[in-house]
């Protein structure tokens, strides 16, 4: 039996408005630090702008990696560098298509209400390399997979996996 086994790493892009958060918040939590040498009970505030910094620092520097292991795509977010949490575990057999974002091959699900999950880089680029994948019918998943991902997983569903 043939086993294959592809890791990719992503970089997601933060918006406009969560570098925006995470500056304000580092610049208010060292205005507090040095308020507090005049006036004492600003250390509250320069506490909960630091908590607010780290929370959103965390949660603006993220990473999705993908784990596709014997027909069964793992994705974990890699938060900060630091620390992993395993968002999803989808199956190709369960999958229903997987085509580039605006692949002709989507045409038929475009009126389709599904939930929508992005797990990409969340750019635009020139071309685009996102990904979208079906999955069970009410599931769309937005990936920026590697070829060697894509390869994969034609190789197991080649009737599901386009690469136009």
């Amino acid at each position: 039996m043939s086993e294959s086994y592809v890791e990719c790493l992503v970089k997601s892009q933060s918006s406009i408005l969560a570098k925006l958060g995470r500056i304000v918040l580092i610049m208010l939590t060292v205005m507090s630090c040095v308020m507090m040498l005049v006036f004492w009970p600003a250390v509250i505030l320069a506490a909960a702008a630091g908590v607010g910094a780290y929370f959103t620092w965390l949660h603006t520097d993220l990473e999705f990696e993908y784990l596709y292991l014997e027909k069964e795509l793992t994705i974990d977010k890699v938060m900060a560098k630091s620390k992993r949490k395993k968002v999803a575990v989808y199956e190709v057999d369960r999958m229903e298509i997987l085509a580039p974002f605006r692949s002709y091959h989507l045409d038929g699900y475009k009126n389709r209400q599904a939930k929508t999950l992005d797990y990409s880089t969340r750019t635009e680029e020139k071309p685009d390399l996102r990904y979208v994948m079906y999955y069970e019918g009410n599931i769309r998943v937005i990936l920026s997979p590697s070829p060697e991902l894509i390869k994969a997983m034609k190789n197991a569903a080649p009737r599901k996996v386009f690469t136009d």
